[in-house]
């Protein structure tokens, strides 16, 4: 035990920040070394260094209470955050079932580690404490109600925030403890402070009265204290009395709001009846309160619309759901224990279709179904499509559109004069067949002008031709590597011939190739050495000016390649007629002819008739039947 040593406290949120992750995961190693080490002491060993070694007690209230603050996330990783929690959990079950420090009796630390831990672990632990150590242990309780009672009974002179900040630390413990309730309610002062305080118009202050009320009757019920309840029952309906009968506003009474907002009344007569302890009395002062239940709360139901799925999807199913009133039964179920997580809230109401009185009263008696005794109980309300932030940055004026202008304006259909009689609807039915076929075309006149066209001509493209642009073509960059066009193949043609002459010495540029050069280009000897440098250095140009000044012959005629009736094709030079001829457009071996020729010469007027002689009637219904007779002799296809 000597060579243990000593606990460092839990840091702060604000300390966990100047950390690195290599550091903080040292600090969670030793702490999760020295813990298990603790826990391997005896009995009496532990007790002796939880007596003399103050930081045991330093780091499991530290640590309790900042993780119950910031959460299990507050630790990193999961398994460290899984094995800490449980060892601190079982150091302190430990400790307070031997002599436990002052340090962990306190009601912040006894609140702190009912809110970090389940109801189902912490409550046999606290329960054993104040069997065994009950006067220690209610000695902080007893000094919070001597903190409260004052301010909770000067009303709206007292300290508010702190009056609602310690009830609000306080319930998880009474949640837990049933002996805290006992103690909180034991005396009336403290009661009649609460009654007191519910007058101030302060709406989170009263949720956690009513909230501090509500567990601290229900605790009662756990500790089968029925005659402290039916005295506690008396004193709702006094209070309730008093106050209707005084000058105040009966909204400002705690027991009204008490029966109607909490399913305390029906929680108390079934417990009750379970334990065969409603007694004719008892009964008699539940019905009693009912009277003063408000009438009930008429929510309008939003009629949902059926998705067809015709529309976008704007949020998910879980948004849509996710309405005021489902949020404010959430909210009613977390202000009797705000230890849950809304998750879990949400997942509890959907089992119990959205009552909370059955939530509530599941939850009390720790028979939730399996699947929900066995969540995570902070688990938090989640999206799978957060709403966006706002974007609260200063922006711009956006430019105002322009104005849309066509040779339509002004008209008489823009300015509404335009003659009714004139404008016609869909087709005019008034014109005869007649009238539209005598403003047709002609017939002949359509065939003549479609004979005058020849499909083989194709049409020179000018897409791209610098008066179709439709704007200035900048020809500052017409020149390619230094050199115009012209100068382009005068420098290539001479570096094809010799490549010497692009030398870089002295006695090249002094030379009669070099000179000519420079007479048929104008340009200077370190133009042209850097002319064929570059075009050295770069094989896509070189390439490129093969391809342009290659071919330096000339060809004056093209011959017609298109099959002509009168010529015998057979003894005629050219391409072969054979199988594999081309199929070019116009081209030999489509068997067309001349037929976009002069209209009514004999050659045009045989090439149209014979235009259809060579092709096949049935399509390629010839070459498929002829594949099904090769494969019913045996062949194979492949």
């Amino acid at each position: 035990m000597a060579s243990l040593p000593s606990f460092a406290p839990f840091p702060k949120v604000q300390w966990r920040q100047h950390l690195n992750a290599q550091e903080w995961e040292s600090l969670l190693e030793a702490w999760e070394l020295l813990a298990r080490a603790c826990l391997q002491l005896s009995d009496v060993e532990l007790q002796k260094k939880a007596k003399q070694d103050d930081s045991l007690a330093e780091f499991l209230v530290s640590f309790v209470e900042e993780t119950a603050d910031s959460g299990p996330a507050a630790l990193g990783s999961q398994s460290h955050a899984t094995s800490l929690r449980k060892l601190a959990f079982q150091l302190t079950s430990r400790l307070f079932a031997l002599s436990p420090p002052a340090q962990l009796l306190s009601f912040e630390h006894l609140s702190a580690f009912a809110r970090l831990y389940p109801r189902k672990l912490t409550a046999p632990v606290l329960a054993e404490l104040f069997g065994k150590h009950g006067p220690v242990a209610e000695a902080s309780l007893t000094a919070l109600k001597k903190q409260l009672i004052p301010q909770l009974e000067a009303g709206i002179k007292g300290d508010l925030k702190l009056v609602e900040s310690q009830l609000i630390r306080l319930n998880p413990l009474l949640h837990t403890s049933p002996h805290a309730c006992a103690q909180c309610l034991a005396g009336s002062d403290f009661f009649d402070g609460l009654v007191i305080c519910f007058r101030v118009m302060n709406p989170p202050l009263r949720k956690a009265i009513i909230t501090t009320v509500y567990l601290c009757l229900v605790g009662l019920t756990d500790l089968e204290r029925w005659a402290m309840l039916n005295d506690q029952l008396y004193e709702l309906k006094a209070a309730a009395d008093s106050h209707k009968a005084g000058p105040l506003n009966v909204n400002d009474s705690l027991v009204p709001e008490l029966v109607t907002s909490t399913p305390i009344l029906k929680v108390l007569s079934k417990r009750a009846e379970d334990a065969g302890a409603a007694t004719a009395n008892f009964s008699k002062r539940i019905t009693a309160l009912y009277e003063f239940k408000k009438g009930p709360m008429l929510r309008p139901k939003r009629k949902r619309k059926v998705d067809k799925g015709k529309g976008r999807q704007l949020e998910t199913d879980m948004d849509a759901d996710m309405h005021v009133h489902k949020m404010s039964q959430i909210t009613q179920v977390q202000d009797l224990f705000p230890d849950l997580g809304a998750g879990f809230v949400a997942r509890c109401l959907d089992e119990y279709g959205d009552d909370v009185e059955q939530v509530v009263a599941n939850l009390l008696g720790e028979s939730l179904p399996a699947h929900l005794a066995t969540a995570n109980r902070s688990e938090p309300l989640t999206s799978s499509h957060p709403p966006p932030q706002p974007d609260l940055a200063p922006h711009p004026t956006p430019p105002q559109l322009p104005t849309r202008r066509n040779i339509h304006d002004n008209d008489e259909f823009d300015n509404l004069s335009a003659d009714m009689s004139k404008i016609t609807f869909g087709k005019d039915h008034e014109k005869t067949e007649k009238e539209v076929s005598s403003t047709a075309p002609n017939k002949a006149a359509i065939l003549s002008a479609l004979a005058a066209l020849d499909p083989d001509d194709d049409e020179r493209d000018d897409t791209y031709d610098a008066a179709d642009v439709g704007g200035t073509v900048d020809q500052s960059n017409q020149e390619a590597d230094g050199a115009n066009d012209g100068n382009e193949e005068i420098l290539y043609r001479a570096w094809n011939m010799d490549q010497k002459a692009f030398g870089r010495d002295a006695a090249t540029r002094r030379g009669a190739g070099r000179a000519k050069l420079r007479e048929e280009t104008g340009m200077t000897d370190e133009a042209i050495e850097g002319w064929a440098v570059m075009l050295t250095r770069n094989p896509a140009l070189r390439r490129r000016l093969e391809a342009k000044y290659a071919f330096s012959g000339e060809q004056n005629a093209i011959e017609s390649t298109s099959w002509r009736a009168n010529e015998d094709n057979s003894d005629a030079p050219g391409p072969s007629r054979g199988r594999g001829r081309g199929r070019g457009r116009g081209g030999p071996g489509r068997g067309r002819g001349n037929v976009s020729g002069p209209t009514g010469e004999k050659d045009t007027t045989n090439a149209r008739k014979n235009k259809e002689a060579n092709k096949g009637s049935r399509a390629n219904h010839n070459r498929r039947e002829g594949r099904v007779r090769k494969m019913a002799r045996g062949g194979f296809a492949g």
